[in-house]
Formats: structure tokens, sequence, C-alpha cells
């Protein structure tokens, strides 16, 4: 099998560019799909240590579990059904309603508002479309303490709208390149977790990865870091650097295509 072509970024860093050559020019994606924790916001924030003390907690509370228990339980459902949630639907018949607003009431004050990522986004051209596995209440509380305009986004398929079946599941993925008519070959998906990553390439899909590190990384031991890394074409530690010098540069190669 010949290798692919190398479309990892020129170097990784704060200010991440895209190779000159690597991947397809902002004009010629159709659309834009973004993760939404992690992603949107930087893993600094350590949200999603919030969300798995409240998944451990529902646990307790709904099993009977002490909290070793339910954290060797909530390894094995992540581990078996992908997300936590999954498993304690497919096992233990938990409301999925009464999870996910049990687990997203969490404290969001540690996200900072960043305008640079609201412009950047704002500025993409094509579609743009959040995709998570966490609920549209979630995302529209994220967005508006983000500051990014939820106006920017075409939709937003969540959790629900995926039948309760997460990421990386790619039977999801075809869902909504379905739902929202996306040609993958057109798309950029931009996501904080590699194995998310994956079907998207196996797709078509251009990938970039936010090095925020895994949140679900103690959840996880049989990931193939190998064979993910080779389905992830770019990386940024910022995403609103990125895409503005995604932009730049694409403006860049019209200016010199019209000269």
């Amino acid at each position: 099998m010949p290798d692919r072509p190398d479309h990892r970024l020129a170097f990784r860093g704060a200010m991440a560019v895209p190779a000159a050559s690597a991947g397809r020019e902002p004009e010629r994606v159709g659309t834009w799909i973004f993760d939404l924790d992690n992603t949107l916001y930087p893993g600094t924030c350590r949200l999603f240590d919030q969300v798995q003390v409240k998944i451990r907690e529902f646990i307790r509370s709904h099993l009977g579990l002490d909290e070793a228990g339910a954290l060797a339980l909530q390894k094995r459902y992540f581990r078996e059904h992908m997300t936590t949630l999954r498993g304690l639907m497919i096992n233990d018949g938990i409301d999925p309603n009464a999870f996910l607003d049990f687990v997203h009431d969490i404290d969001l004050s540690g996200v900072a508002p960043d305008p640079a990522l609201d412009r950047a986004i704002a500025a993409l051209p094509g579609r743009k479309v959040i995709f998570t596995n966490g609920s549209v209440p979630h995302v529209e509380r994220v967005l508006a303490r983000v500051g990014v305009d939820a106006g920017h986004f075409d939709g937003i398929f969540d959790i629900v709208a995926s039948d309760f079946v997460p990421k990386p599941d790619i039977g999801v993925y075809r869902r909504l390149c379905e739902t929202f008519r996306i040609e993958p070959s057109r798309a950029v998906m931009i996501d904080d977790m590699p194995r998310n990553l994956v079907p998207a390439h196996n797709l078509g899909m251009t990938t970039v990865l936010v090095e925020e590190g895994d949140a679900f990384a103690g959840l996880d031991d049989s990931a193939d870091a190998g064979s993910q890394s080779a389905c992830i074409h770019h990386s940024t530690a910022n995403l609103a650097q990125f895409l503005a010098a995604w932009l730049a540069a694409s403006d860049n190669q019209t200016k010199t295509v019209e000269r």
C-alpha cells in the first residue's frame, strides 16, 4: 500500500499554521464540523473533570455503588459502549435525559470569552455544524459562556439527534452527513479526541485535532494511538489561531492567482 501524503502541520504549538500544500483551502470546504467540549474552549478549563465527577455521582446514587465501583463501571462502559451513558442505557435502563441534565449541571465560570474564536468561525466560508456527544442545552450554555455566536452554526447534531449512539460510531457520522447533506470530501472535522477523527478520516474528511489532552484518557486503555495518529491531518493547540492562519493562507493564494 502506498504511503499517504503527509497532511500534518508545518509545526505544532500555540500558533499552529497549516503547511502550504496540506489539506484543502477554505473556499473549497463545504462544511466545517466542530466538536464542542475541549474544542471550542480550552481543556485547561477542566470542565470535563466536573462532568466525570458528576457521572460517578449519578452512578452511585442510581445504582448504589461506592466510588471505586462507580469508577470501575464508568471505565468499563466507556470502553465497551463508547460512552458511559450508552452503557447505562443498555445495561441499567437509565433515562438518558435525566443523566444528561444531571452531568451537564456544572460550573462554567472557568471558561473565558474567546472573541478571536468567534471572529475566526464567523469568517469561515461554507456551512458550520456542531457535532457533539453532549446535548443541545449544554452546547447553548457553553457557546454563550465562550462568546461564540450560535448563529454562526447551521445546526447542532447532538447525542439526542443520534438516538444516543455516540461518536466514534461511524454510523452516526453517516447520519450526520445525511441530515445536513454533507459531502465528506469537502468537509473538515475538528475534535479534541483522536478516536473521534478516525471515522471522519475514513469517510474522506479532512481532520483537525485540537491538542488539549484526551479528557477520557484514563477511561480507555485499549486505544491504538498509532492507527489513530495516521488519521489526523492537522493538529493545533490554538483553534482560533489555526483557523485565522488557514484563512490567511487561502487569501494569500487567491491574491497570488489574481496577479
